[in-house]
């Protein structure tokens, strides 16, 4: 599965991204990357969308590559839940 394709499981989108900040208690910034096809010029255009996910047990840490899935509303931002650590950062 590459980084950024949603895969959809009973409604809620998951989606791969990397670790960018986990200096808040319980909650981690994760950089979604996607690359779309300009509709004009027919390039790849690099998209990355920063979300906040909720960590219950400040497991992640910056650099790793981590799966989110869509959840409630957690927090005034947070709509993001930790689903699992696909990879440690070296």
């Amino acid at each position: 599965m590459s980084e950024g394709t949603p895969v959809v499981k009973s409604g809620k989108k998951i989606f791969t991204g990397s670790v960018v900040s986990d200096k808040m208690e319980k909650t981690i910034v994760v950089a979604i990357t996607t690359r779309k096809m300009h509709r004009l010029y027919k390039k790849y255009m690099v998209h990355t969308k920063k979300v906040k996910a909720h960590d219950e047990h400040n497991e992640a840490h910056t650099g790793d590559t981590v799966r989110v899935i869509e959840s409630r509303p957690v927090s005034k931002e947070k709509r993001w839940r930790l689903l699992e650590i696909v990879e440690r950062a070296k």
